[in-house]
Order: structure tokens, then C-alpha cells, then sequence
């Protein structure tokens, strides 16, 4: 009989564990560790620990990957409000963003991340509204910037500016509340002008001038009206 009972311990000690998992309280809210699968299988699908309706602690979220539980995202929850850390990773562990959340709103700073380095990629930030609101920035894998923007409230504003990777500016443009309004230009790959000319409320307007090589080839009036009419260049 000595030898039953390390059995029959085991036995009511995982009895116990599997009844501790998915409770509710007494008001029927989520309370203690919860684990959900996807349906109809045994992979895990998240897991982590409620206080009575309210997520804390860190959970974890999987992808049914061949039928095998491959983490996706992870949330550390603040115990005193609804936001949130979050971190994305992709299939083979390796964190494609990061930044916090506010119930489903992207707030703060988010850092995405190139797929073959762990260098920044995309910096960008949100007010908490959840909409893109201060400076933007892209990066090439050398740490270079690829595109530098500004935004208020979730709409371009101001000055973009796009760069190669030697670092030359190849278009600037300027927005205002979210369309293009103001002088624009555009670079070839050595920074010899090619373009220059203005937008007003996301429209081409007024005279246009196109280089080569430096040299003015031709003009083009974007007036209202104007229909288009194209000079040469002497």
C-alpha cells in the first residue's frame, strides 16, 4: 500500500492543477491562470492570469504553426490601468516590434525591426488617441535614414524628407494636415536637382521645372486653367 500513495498524491496534486486553470470569481469574472487552445485542438493559443476580470502580469499569444504552439506576441499588463508592453516576434523567436498599447491603440514610441538584424527599422510614435503623432523615422540595415516625416494628430505635417543609402536627399516634400502643400523636389541618386515645383491641397500648381545635368530643360504650368502648357527650354 506504501507504494500507492506517491501515486494517489500525483494523482490529486494534477487533479487540483486542472481545476485551478479557467476559474471564474463569485462574479463570474476571469480570476487565476488562464490557458485557451484553438478549437478542436490541444495548441495552446494564450495563457496568462486574470484579478477578477482584469488581465495582469504577462500573457502570451501562439500560432497553430503545423500544430505546434509558436509564440506571436506577448503583453506585460499594468495592474492599475488597461495599457500594456507589447512585443511581436516572428515564427522563429525574433522580435519584429515593440511599444505599448492602450486596450487595442497603438501609444508611445514603436520600434520595428529590419527581418535579417535586430536593427531599428522604423521608430515611430502615437499619441493617445492612437493616431501617428511627432517625428517618423525609417531606417536603412546600415543605420542610415531612409525617410524622415512629422505628423499632428495622425496626419502629415510639415517637412518629409527621403534619403539614399550614401545618404543624399532624394525628395522633399511638405505637407499640411495630411496633403501635399508647398515646394517639392526631387534628387537623382548624386543630389543634381531634377525637379522642383509646388503642390496646393494635393495638386500640382503653378510652373514646374525639370534638369539635366544641371541644366534647365523645361517648364511646365500646373495653373488652373493653364492646361498644362509645356516650354522647352532654350
Amino acid at each position: 500500500m506504501k507504494l500507492l500513495h506517491p501515486i494517489i498524491i500525483l494523482f490529486v496534486s494534477l487533479s487540483i492543477s486542472a481545476q485551478s486553470v479557467n476559474q471564474f470569481d463569485d462574479n463570474g469574472k476571469r480570476h487565476g491562470t488562464w490557458k485557451k487552445n484553438f478549437e478542436d485542438t490541444k495548441v495552446l493559443r494564450y495563457e496568462g492570469q486574470f484579478d477578477h476580470g482584469k488581465e495582469i502580469g504577462r500573457f502570451k499569444f501562439y500560432k497553430n504553426i503545423r500544430g505546434k504552439a509558436v509564440l506571436t506576441a506577448s503583453k506585460e499588463f499594468n495592474a492599475a490601468n488597461n495599457k500594456a508592453l507589447v512585443k511581436f516576434f516572428s515564427s522563429r523567436g525574433k522580435i519584429i516590434s515593440e511599444g505599448e498599447m492602450d486596450g487595442k491603440k497603438y501609444i508611445g514610441t514603436w520600434k520595428y525591426y529590419h527581418n535579417d538584424s535586430d536593427k531599428l527599422m522604423t521608430q515611430e510614435n502615437y499619441n493617445l488617441k492612437g493616431n501617428l503623432d511627432g517625428e517618423r523615422f525609417v531606417y536603412y540595415s546600415n543605420g542610415q535614414v531612409a525617410e524622415k516625416q512629422n505628423y499632428v494628430d495622425g496626419k502629415l505635417e510639415g517637412e518629409s524628407v527621403w534619403y539614399s543609402i550614401k545618404n543624399v536627399i532624394l525628395k522633399q516634400f511638405v505637407y499640411v494636415n495630411g496633403e501635399l502643400h508647398g515646394v517639392s523636389k526631387y534628387y537623382n541618386p548624386k543630389g543634381e536637382l531634377i525637379a522642383e515645383g509646388s503642390y496646393k491641397l494635393g495638386k500640382k500648381h503653378g510652373i514646374w521645372k525639370y534638369y539635366e545635368h544641371g541644366s534647365l530643360v523645361e517648364e511646365k504650368d500646373f495653373t488652373p486653367k493653364s492646361k498644362y502648357k509645356t516650354k522647352k527650354a532654350p
